[in-house]
């Protein structure tokens, strides 16, 4: 145990060195202190991923219906309360859209942090998107992208939470959580059969998250042109990062909606092959034309 936290301290004092003193206001708060627990989560986390898929091989897919009815009913229903709580609270901030500092709006930067980190949270809650597609042998979704973007954001957030967890931070969370309620939505009624077929809407849930990262780039690189006192680096890595997400959304959506027809589909359909009598159906017109033409003879 003394051996734990003693590697605990020096986990927590090098990130202190590399990225300097962290915000006092979100000390205490939970999971944000140490890195160790978000980082051994991620872990498991990838290490659930990596086992998971060889234990369910052999195995039949479970359903979990009613259990992913709930998920994502409670999900949806989290990322529905982080937009209306941060709508209200910039709101109440009198938050700059351009560039919003981490100190000028008092007790609103407060609740924004509140808020937040509800969002940070939710990153680790996330996680269970992946876990059901393992146990529901779903492999084929367990993309790179999926597993990035899922892991990355999760710690990159512990970071946001005790750096800078207000100010220039609320816009990407805010844009976010609406996605979030439309996405979540989508894949708890996708989970009931007699719903499905209302669903058309999938291909435009990729559009509007490709069209959020390149909001959530143009407001954070907004803050570098007209700078008002929000960390010059963060807005960086941030604009950074959203780019590496950009880029590998657009190549999902190329491959999954952009598909060329192949050759196989652009040949002459094949005769159809309904049986009547022990005979294709297209034989017996066949046979029934050859014989009208001997009759007219």
């Amino acid at each position: 145990m003394e051996q734990l936290k003693a590697f605990d301290r020096e986990v927590n004092e090098f990130v202190d060195y590399m990225f300097g003193p962290r915000d006092p206001r979100v000390r205490g708060w939970l999971m944000l202190d140490s890195y160790l627990p978000t980082f051994s989560l991620t872990v498991v986390y990838l290490l659930f991923i990596f086992l998971g898929t060889k234990f369910m091989k052999n195995r039949p897919a479970l359903s979990l219906r009613s259990l992913l009815i709930l998920y994502n009913l409670g999900v949806t229903m989290l990322s529905f309360y982080m937009l209306i709580e941060l709508i209200l609270a910039t709101w109440e901030g009198s938050y700059n859209l351009q560039c919003q500092n981490l100190n000028s709006a008092g007790e609103a930067d407060i609740r924004v942090a509140k808020v937040l980190w509800w969002y940070y949270f939710s990153k680790v809650i996330e996680f269970a998107d992946t876990l059901f597609f393992v146990l529901r042998k779903k492999n084929s979704q367990i993309t790179f992208l999926h597993v990035y973007h899922h892991a990355t954001m999760f710690n990159i957030w512990w970071c946001v939470m005790n750096w800078i967890p207000c100010g220039q931070s609320f816009f990407g969370p805010t844009l976010n959580s609406f996605i979030h309620v439309l996405m979540y939505s989508y894949y708890g009624l996708s989970v009931i059969p007699s719903m499905r077929k209302y669903l058309w809407w999938k291909k435009y849930l990729t559009q509007a998250q490709l069209i959020q990262f390149l909001l959530t780039i143009t407001h954070t690189l907004s803050a570098a042109v007209k700078p008002c006192g929000f960390p010059l680096g963060c807005l960086i890595f941030q604009s950074s990062y959203m780019m590496t997400l950009v880029i590998l959304f657009v190549n999902f959506y190329i491959k999954t909606y952009q598909k060329r027809p192949s050759r196989i589909d652009t040949k002459e359909a094949p005769l159809v092959t309904e049986i009547r009598n022990g005979f294709h159906k297209d034989y017996l017109m066949a046979a029934n034309g050859v014989l009208n033409n001997k009759k007219a003879q």
